[in-house]
């Protein structure tokens, strides 16, 4: 079995979700969160080391204000509540995106579990949070002083984050909308229907499944 070691995922579809069954984009939200956790688990199951989510881009902030004020909350919430059970769990956290702009306790909160939880090594959960590509790219170009793309990379908000091997995205979009723009160049793409609140376990084995029938040739030619 040839899994890959690191995943990254980008957590579509929860406001379509709740619209379709009639609820508040809050509580969509708040069960893509609960998921994120689930796959989370299986992820470390399944052998990966590094599982990289997308929960907040620099485009969010258009958003409906009470929608992002109740996101805010909620991301709160979440670190306080989770952190000390995922610790437990040997996860690992990471936050990657800017944090100018951000609450300060918001920040001091995303500090205090990344804090919490360094010596960890069972995996690694990024979460990308207020995030976006082309940002990233801009600001390690900022402090990039020359010397090839190794110094380029040791820029990014992540230097420790490896590429991903395999990319998902939920919600039937076909496109990475700003995610991982440098580190996902060579990274196997699987594109699902289910919103994400729906994306099941057997879905991230399918996803898997999937990915080990790939050939990767990084540029080669590769047999055959």
């Amino acid at each position: 079995m040839s899994w890959p070691s690191r995943v990254a995922i980008i957590t579509d579809g929860n406001g379509r979700w709740a619209t379709s069954k009639g609820i508040d984009v809050g509580e969509g939200h708040e069960a893509g969160a609960d998921n994120v956790k689930a796959r989370l688990r299986d992820a470390a199951e399944f052998g990966i080391r590094e599982l990289t989510v997308f929960s907040f881009s620099t485009e969010n902030w258009s958003r409906p204000s009470a929608e992002v004020e109740t996101l805010m909350a909620m991301f709160r919430r979440r670190i306080e509540g989770e952190t000390p059970e995922l610790n437990e769990e040997g996860v690992r956290m990471r936050f990657v995106g800017r944090r100018e702009g951000l609450d300060s306790d918001l920040v001091d909160q995303m500090d205090w579990a990344e804090q919490t939880t360094a010596g960890n090594e069972r995996i690694t959960l990024f979460v990308a949070f207020n995030y976006g590509g082309r940002a990233e790219l801009v600001d390690a170009a900022s402090r990039y002083g020359g010397g090839g793309e190794d110094a380029f990379a040791r820029n990014l908000y992540a230097p420790d984050m490896g590429d991903p091997d395999l990319l998902i995205r939920t919600s039937g979009e076909r496109r990475i909308s700003n995610f991982l723009l440098w580190q996902c160049a060579y990274s196997e793409m699987v594109f699902r229907d289910e919103l994400w609140p729906d994306f099941s376990r057997e879905a991230f084995v399918e996803c898997l499944e999937e990915y080990e029938e790939r050939a990767r040739r990084f540029g080669g030619r590769g047999e055959g």
